[in-house]
């Protein structure tokens, strides 16, 4: 508490008035701040920018050294400009420029002139505009600028003239030409699940367990393929939640889920029942506070404690149901680009072999 009231007094106390109370019924002890965003010295409104987050995490990592307590050392925090990138990345999502720099540095590795770099990034799903240094993936709205995830023009050269001087280069490039595709493998897996694309178009009837299938078992095969790569950045990313999509599988099949009309019921359902245990709870609290005889007082806590046992896996499902609500129309859209990219490939490849 003591910790809590100082680290406000740094933050807010010369301008704003706040609430400091301590979290006392979880495994973690940690404080929470009311602030009155509406200064008592002049009237001026408290904005909480991405700024004052870093900020107040300095305080509070200098107050608790002060008082002998760790803190995180050197841990990341986004301290960029832009709101929606720094909440992104805090909920573990992949930016469009993160996929991009990844990208870039693999596609530099195998370049000597610029010409190269521009071909090694078009075979990778990327559509290119020479005279700004951007980038664009089907399906975004927007260019990503090279010089702006790092990359500036003379960055880019100076790598490309290293690799060109280099007398080990040609050897090094010759297995990683400029990506064509011999082998679609979601339309392999497709062909195997028996999914079509084209089966429905409404969102809300496309059998979630099945995209989610199909995502997984796309990447497995990858793993078994050499040299093989999908052609849609954005989906091509997904592999980094490929655990998180194989364990929303597994939920989905021991529920029984499959649209996403039945992860709205399941998710109405588990709120409600969470609902009316915490509401069970609440009583027993009550009971427990104004109780006086000992051995009634520990049979409350027992049956609290209980409830409390049943309430948390009930509410790491209902979160979980509510992610794949909504990330699965996105996901489902991923795999139309990825097979009409695919499609597309493919037919074209035919072409040049008559």
């Amino acid at each position: 508490f003591e910790i809590g009231k100082e680290t406000a007094r740094r933050m807010w106390g010369d301008k704003y008035q706040v609430i400091v109370t301590v979290h006392l019924n979880t495994d973690n002890l940690h404080c929470h701040f009311v602030v009155n965003p509406i200064s008592f010295i002049d009237g001026s409104r408290f904005q909480n920018k991405i700024y004052n987050h870093r900020r107040l995490r300095e305080i509070s990592d200098e107050v608790c050294r002060e008082r002998g307590k760790s803190v995180l050392e050197d841990s990341y925090f986004y301290c960029g400009e832009h709101r929606r990138e720094y909440y992104r990345h805090q909920s573990g999502k992949a930016l469009h420029r993160d996929m991009v720099v990844i990208d870039v540095e693999e596609c530099l590795k195998y370049s000597d002139s610029l010409e190269m770099f521009f071909a090694q990034m078009k075979s990778r799903g990327y559509t290119v505009d020479k005279t700004r240094m951007s980038v664009r993936a089907e399906g975004w709205q927007r260019n990503v600028r090279l010089s702006s995830i790092g990359f500036s023009k003379e960055d880019i050269r100076r790598i490309l003239e290293r690799n060109h001087n280099d007398t080990d280069f040609s050897i090094i490039v010759r297995g990683h030409t400029p990506y064509k595709p011999k082998t679609y493998p979601l339309l392999r897996i497709m062909n195997q699940l028996d999914f079509t694309i084209s089966h429905s178009h409404d969102t809300a009837t496309v059998l979630v367990d099945a995209v989610l299938l199909l995502v997984i078992m796309t990447f497995q095969l990858l793993h078994e393929l050499k040299e093989v790569i999908l052609l849609s950045p954005e989906m091509r990313h997904l592999e980094r939640d490929l655990k998180q999509y194989v364990h929303d599988y597994r939920f989905m099949q021991k529920n029984g889920l499959h649209t996403l009309s039945q992860l709205n019921s399941y998710t109405h359902d588990t709120q409600k029942q969470i609902n009316e245990l915490e509401h069970e709870r609440g009583l027993l609290r009550n009971k427990i506070r104004h109780e006086k005889t000992p051995e009634v007082k520990a049979e409350n806590r027992e049956q609290r404690h209980r409830i409390t046992e049943h309430i948390t896996p009930l509410r790491k499902d209902l979160k979980r149901a509510k992610r794949i609500m909504e990330q699965s129309p996105h996901l489902y859209d991923l795999i139309k680009q990825e097979h009409a990219l695919e499609i597309q490939a493919r037919a074209k490849n035919r072409d040049l072999s008559r």
